[in-house]
């Protein structure tokens, strides 16, 4: 097959046709991206607002918001745009930039949602030494370890998937550019990247969600010893709505990444991958914060606040 230049434009096929059905979809999916927009935009808000939410708990939710935030900026304007003016073009520059920008904050919530479980699990079974092991320099060295991992892998897979050569075919049966799709359309031998690569998910998908099952199997067993059957309730069904977000995120990304190759089907990558860019970022502040109570009374303060400027 005749290779092209790199600076020739890749064709995204997108995540939609255009029929009756696949519109509706499409401004579903709009509404709930402008939703997760509004919420964590809200979420960041209220807890940089609010004095009482400057500890590590809610920094730590920050920075989800705003890894949520960026991934849907990243991706679901370009999509929109694709989708309504029937240009699919994307430049090797913009691809290189949204393969960063996803592997950055994908491989950065990992570490950070692990960083979450850790909080959780140091506030319930070591209160008392919850100033101590979880201070704002640990915190902060959490996030700041979250965001480098993160940013070290998207750099190197970007480089690396931009420095192949590629066939003739510049379609890229995705919504998006992702490293794994991208990849196929590579003339030359790329098993030695291939190999990199699921070794680069094993650390940041495996190593995180098993320290996130032993930090919520702890907090369950310390759970399961509490008197209080109200109190038990309560921590059941925050463990559950959490471990439920974590294994969605998680399971799509395990899915796309990990998968044989043998095994893999265009059609089902793009529609898993609109699990871990659009629906999740959604569930996060849904399931980790405007579900707690200090939350709730910020946004109340916040809306008492609005209703007095009026």
């Amino acid at each position: 097959m005749e290779n092209w230049n790199i600076t020739a434009d890749f064709i995204l096929l997108g995540l939609f046709n255009h029929t009756g059905a696949h519109q509706f979809l499409f401004v579903l999916v709009l509404i709930i991206a402008f939703t997760s927009l509004v919420s964590n935009a809200l979420m960041l808000l209220l807890i940089l607002l609010d004095p009482r939410l400057h500890r590590p708990m809610y920094f730590l939710l920050s920075q989800l918001s705003l890894m949520d935030l960026m991934l849907i900026s990243a991706i679901v304007p370009k999509m929109a745009i694709d989708y309504l003016t029937g240009r699919k073009f994307i430049s090797p520059a913009g691809c290189g930039f949204q393969i960063f920008f996803f592997l950055t904050l994908g491989g950065g919530e990992c570490f950070l949602l692990a960083a979450m479980s850790y909080d959780r699990y140091v506030a319930i079974c070591h209160p008392l030494r919850y100033p101590v092991l979880m201070s704002w320099k640990v915190c902060l060295s959490m996030i700041l370890g979250s965001w480098f991992l993160g940013a070290v892998d998207g750099l190197m897979q970007a480089a690396a998937t931009l420095n192949f050569s590629f066939c003739s075919t510049r379609e890229i049966d995705h919504f998006f550019c992702e490293a794994p799709t991208l990849v196929r359309l590579a003339c030359a031998d790329t098993s030695v990247f291939e190999y990199v690569m699921y070794i680069c998910c094993v650390l940041m998908l495996l190593i995180p969600i098993s320290l996130i099952l032993i930090s919520y199997s702890l907090i369950l067993a310390a759970v399961l010893h509490m008197h209080s059957n109200e109190a038990r309730k309560k921590a059941f069904a925050t463990c559950s709505s959490h471990l439920s977000v974590v294994g969605l995120f998680f399971g799509a990304g395990i899915f796309t990444y990990m998968r044989p190759k043998s095994y893999k089907s265009a059609n089902y990558n793009k529609v898993v991958s609109v699990y871990y860019t659009i629906f999740t970022p959604v569930l996060n502040p849904l399931i980790y914060s405007l579900r707690n109570s200090e939350v709730k009374g910020a946004l109340q303060k916040c809306m008492n606040r609005c209703a007095a400027y009026e």
